[in-house]
């Protein structure tokens, strides 16, 4: 079987159960939102996705790692300059630490321009005597707890293409402008240096990275590399009437992808094979990624590879593994194994998140940093043991200060979290966290990859 035979009708997904999908209350409204949307152009490009599969091929073959991170569920109000080119900012901060301490390339992905949209364990929430819809994430409904908010609106996925494009266009202008530049890395962190002992030692590092830019410079290498940053986006699949109307048929392969995102992905609740997301990501030729929760079982794993990987693609499949600290040693290995006795080129990604969330006594849902690279930590033991190659981490985090995971190394504690507490859904890493963790799996990698006593230091606050 080609590639060409593996795309499957882009429609027939609609045969098929599908999860976590809202209760759109006027049928005739969503068709005509839906009908528009399909004519609009597309949010990325085909040639793009193409590129992304090369680059996570590189991760499935050892050759990079790959760092994807962003809100748990974007919100509209949150497409700001200032918001978008902080997130952009915190990534690219974590992928110089990655890159200068493991001395290969870093993929960079966000969770980013399209995460409009949540799954949810119950389709209502109960306050009081009121039974309303529960928020699934600003494409579907309001968080404000009326009736009015919480009802399906599907005028809403247009405003979320909008608020995706916008953003898209904004993380062009970073990346491309100037604002990528590794000269800049002293630049992106000036505003918190002498704040945090984090930026101090990422500061550090910024001179080291400096010095060696110069270095080269003298000996007359300039790379564009040096100057530019790709950037990707994702999200995850979740409405697939929205997805669907973002597919679009590639005039040069006529090969059909989903131009809502560079890669999409399968959520842990929507991963049923014989349901309509797995049919869904079967049809499109983007890079796709599948989430693995502990449940995950040898035989789902090498019947979503055959589903979606046939042809055994590097860079086309990657699984998510979000196992929780405490299940990640036991669960992991076991599914590794299979996909390498498969022959199935995989980049395996970390999602410390998901698997440890818990209420503090306020209420607030929260994650422990500790707990976070603890999972981290277990996920590279497991391919350390099996000689296979942990490919990335996948992480929920904002560049603004929030309080809303404890811990790190600007620490919160359990009674901050009332603070900062902003996100629309599950709690993120702060900006300090999610550099101190970079900093952290850095030295996982490195530990890894090279003897400790022939790798360099990774560089310490002076």
């Amino acid at each position: 079987m080609n590639a060409d035979q593996r795309i499957t009708d882009v429609d027939s997904w609609r045969r098929l159960p599908a999860a976590q999908q809202p209760d759109w209350p006027d049928p005739d409204a969503l068709k005509g939102v839906l009908e528009e949307l399909s004519s609009y152009p597309p949010l990325v490009f085909a040639g793009e996705c193409d590129q992304l599969r090369e680059r996570i091929a590189r991760v499935a073959r050892g050759e990079a790692f790959l760092l994807q991170g962003g809100d748990c569920a974007e919100t509209f109000d949150g497409v700001t300059a200032d918001q978008v080119r902080d997130k952009v900012k915190t990534l690219l901060q974590m992928a110089a630490v990655l890159t200068y301490a493991t001395s290969v390339p870093v993929v960079k992905i966000g969770r980013i321009a399209g995460q409009y949209s949540k799954p949810r364990s119950q389709p209502v929430e109960v306050r009081g005597d009121l039974t309303l819809p529960v928020y699934r994430g600003d494409a579907v409904n309001g968080q404000e707890f009326t009736e009015e908010a919480r009802r399906p609106d599907p005028e809403r996925l247009k405003r979320m293409y909008h608020a995706s494009a916008s953003t898209l266009n904004l993380i062009r202008a970073f990346v491309t402008g100037g604002y990528g530049d590794l000269r800049q890395v002293h630049e992106w962190n000036r505003d918190f240096v002498n704040s945090s002992p984090i930026g101090a030692r990422y500061e550090a590092l910024a001179r080291d990275i400096d010095r060696a830019l110069t270095f080269l410079a003298a000996c007359g290498a300039d790379p564009t590399e040096f100057h530019l940053a790709e950037f990707y986006s994702s999200h995850e699949a979740l409405l697939l009437d929205y997805e669907a109307a973002l597919t679009r048929t590639d005039s040069r392969t006529g090969h059909a992808y989903d131009v809502s995102g560079h890669m999409v992905w399968i959520g842990e609740r929507t991963r049923q094979l014989d349901h309509a997301h797995v049919e869904f990501a079967a049809s499109v030729r983007n890079p796709v990624a599948v989430k693995l929760g502990p449940s995950a079982s040898r035989d789902e794993v090498l019947a979503l590879i055959d589903r979606l990987d046939p042809e055994r693609e590097p860079g086309r499949l990657s699984f998510i593994a979000r196992m929780g600290r405490d299940k990640v040693r036991d669960v992991l290995p076991s599914l590794v194994e299979a996909a390498a006795e498969a022959e199935a080129p995989i980049a395996w990604i970390c999602d410390p998140m998901h698997g440890n969330t818990f209420s503090a006594a306020s209420g607030h849902k929260t994650r422990r940093f500790d707990d976070v690279l603890d999972e981290v930590t277990g996920f590279f033991e497991a391919h350390r043991e099996l000689g296979t190659h942990p490919g990335g981490i996948h992480i929920e985090l904002t560049g603004d200060d929030v309080t809303e995971c404890v811990g790190g190394g600007h620490p919160i504690g359990l009674t901050d979290l009332h603070r900062r507490y902003q996100t629309a859904c599950d709690p993120r890493l702060n900006r300090y966290q999610a550099l101190d963790l970079a900093f952290q799996v850095a030295e996982l990698y490195a530990d890894r990859a090279v003897p400790a006593a022939a790798r360099p230091p990774i560089a310490q606050a002076a």
